[in-house]
């Protein structure tokens, strides 16, 4: 079992910036690019804007001590002329991961909790999809035999 620490800062950076003029690859390079490079999250929202042209939002949520670095590779992987930011706060519930043995093979599942209580239990879906196809089964029934697994499993008390 691995526990995430409680070192995820509550304070983060979001830079955003509206893009009308990249292709659909060039946009998903940019995005794995500033998820490799160490953004918490990053994603697009369709927007529309002046003049009637359709566009994005790229919208990149970063560690504030990043947000330099990250801004300054969105000016250089995409077509934006400047990067909006602001500092937001936010409230993160407390998470684990946790691995329960299938009769197909292993699966990690996120737990997530609130003051010590369970909220949700979320297998993995890169390790369900890899056994699904490998034992030619049906994706959700893996899914619910992981989360039933993890459901079942001691909570970790250390």
């Amino acid at each position: 079992m691995s526990q995430e620490p409680d070192a995820t800062p509550k304070s983060v950076t979001l830079l955003e910036c509206n893009l009308d003029d990249m292709t659909g690859e060039a946009l998903g390079y940019a995005l794995e690019q500033l998820l490799d490079a160490g953004a918490l999250d990053a994603w697009f929202t369709a927007i529309m804007m002046k003049k009637g042209r359709p566009a994005v939002l790229l919208s990149v949520l970063c560690r504030i001590e990043d947000a330099d670095r990250l801004s300054e590779l969105l000016l250089r992987e995409t077509s934006t002329l400047g990067v909006r930011r602001r500092v937001v706060e936010r409230m993160i519930a407390e998470r684990e991961t946790i691995r329960v043995e299938t009769p197909w093979g292993s699966v990690r599942c996120k737990v997530k909790r609130l003051h010590g209580v369970t909220l949700s239990i979320k297998p993995e879906h890169d390790d369900c999809a890899r056994i699904a196809r490998e034992r030619g089964l049906p994706l959700e029934q893996v899914v619910n035999r992981a989360r039933s697994l993890a459901e079942e499993a001691p909570a970790d008390t250390t």
